[in-house]
Formats: structure tokens, sequence, C-alpha cells
């Protein structure tokens, strides 16, 4: 483990031993709590794992733990499936795999999306760069072409720009959701450069993007429907997909398809 992923392992270990009620986990709720949640002794009773140690790991010292280590933590801090994926690979278990970076757009990726027609489509790094787009895109989302090389950023854009916030049609979730997947897919490498920039800035500007980094919330993507309010053709309803391309897995495309008839004309209008 490296030492930015022991330090996640340790903030989210504790952020969620917090959160998690002594009545959820059958314990008494005791009138003499200092703070909200559980205390750590009583997570390394229930997990089957010494005091001393688990307070080691919730420091972030240098230690490995197992896999069924992990998952009995998992189940004591009754963890989703997504944060027992996020728990395992920042403990080492369950590495991420290793991929180039790759920060342009290959030519016959952006002929695949070109060819998409009507669907929007975009490609992004695996800091959430948004490297490529289609016709689609650009008229879903006007602003992409222009801005500076350093804010075309997926996440960037979702805190920042009035526009986006305006075109989301459930800003609040859906930046919430946007959140909590970059952070399950770059929590081994918050210490990477391009990650602590971005963070360092977001934090900056964005109070609704400080509070939800501060959760520590993860979650896994899935293909969803996210509703669009555009100022030329109205509400729009999407599907979200998300494509890795097996001779560019540094890389990500992003596809969204009309999820109803009146989205499909609304697209096809769109395209003019």
């Amino acid at each position: 483990m490296t030492a930015s992923a022991r330090r996640e392992l340790a903030e989210f270990l504790g952020s969620r031993r917090r959160q998690l009620s002594p009545g959820a986990v059958g314990l008494p709720p005791g009138a003499n709590r200092r703070t909200p949640g559980l205390r750590r002794e009583e997570v390394a009773l229930l997990a089957g794992v010494s005091h001393t140690w688990y307070t080691w790991l919730e420091q972030g010292r240098e230690i490995r733990p197992s896999v069924q280590v992990m998952d009995a933590l998992a189940r004591t801090l009754q963890l989703t499936a997504a944060e027992r994926e996020y728990v395992l690979r920042l403990s080492g278990n369950e590495p991420a795999p290793t991929v180039e970076a790759q920060e342009t757009m290959p030519a016959h990726l952006q002929r695949l999306m070109d060819a998409l027609g009507p669907s929007p489509a975009y490609a992004i790094t695996s800091t959430w760069s948004i490297v490529g787009w289609n016709r689609a895109y650009e008229r879903l989302y006007p602003g992409v072409a222009d801005l500076p090389a350093a804010d075309r950023n997926l996440l960037w854009v979702v805190f920042t720009d009035p526009a986006v916030r305006r075109l989301l049609g459930d800003w609040t979730t859906d930046s919430r959701r946007f959140l909590t997947q970059f952070r399950a897919e770059v929590g081994p490498r918050l210490a990477d450069p391009q990650v602590v920039d971005l963070v360092t800035r977001l934090q900056a500007v964005s109070p609704a993007f400080r509070e939800g980094w501060a959760s520590h919330d993860v979650d896994r993507f899935t293909s969803t429907e996210r509703r669009f309010e555009h100022p030329a053709v109205g509400s729009l309803v999407l599907e979200h997909h998300q494509l890795t391309p097996a001779d560019a897995p540094g890389l990500q495309l992003v596809v969204y398809t009309a999820a109803e008839p009146g989205s499909s004309a609304g697209l096809a209008r769109l395209a003019g």
C-alpha cells in the first residue's frame, strides 16, 4: 500500500465507523459516548481483531491487512458492495489494473463517436479530463469546445460551470453521483499529481464538492437514466453508458442514448 492509500483507507474506515450507530450492530447506545458512532474497540471486537491493530489501521500505519480481515471489517461496518471493493483496492487486496495513461484521443475512437449520429458521446482519461467528443455532445453542451484545456474535466465542469448546473435536471443528485464514482475510481491514486491538483482546485471553489469529498462516500458506476434540461429542445431523458476500449484502456467512452421516444426526437432536433 502506498502512503496515500493507507491514509485514505484510514480516513474512510473512520468515517464509516462514526456513521454506524451502536444499535445497528446490537450494542446498547450508552450514555457516556462523546462522539457519534462506534468506538474503535467495538469495531475491533465485532470484527475479531485486536484493538491495537485496528487503531494502527485507522492511523494509517504501514500494515498489510488480509482479504479475510477486510471482509470482516466490511461486514462489521455494514459496507455496501461498492465500499467493500473500495477498501479491498485501497488495502492492496484487489489491485487496480495498471494501464498506460492516455491523454490524447486516437483517431479511430473519434471516428467511432462521430458514427453515433445524434447520440452524444465523449471520452475521458483516468483523471476524467475530456479529450474528445462528437458533434452531438457539442450540441448538448456547447461550452465544451471553448473551455481551456486545464478546465476541460468532467468533474470540474459539473461543479463549476453554471451552464452544466442548469443542463443537469437533478444537479444535486447527479453531481454527488459523479463525485462518489470518481473517488471510487481514483482512490488508490489519490497521490497522483493530476488528482491532487483537481481535488485541491475544486475544494477551493465549490462548497458542494468540499462537503461531498469530506464524506468519503464511494459508489460504483451503473448505467442509469439522466435528465437534461436543454435550452433549445427542452427535457431529455438519456441513458448514460460507459465503455472502455480494448485497445485504449486508459480512456473511457461515455455515450448517451435516448431513453424514450420524446427524447429520441429531441436529440434528432438538436442534431439538426
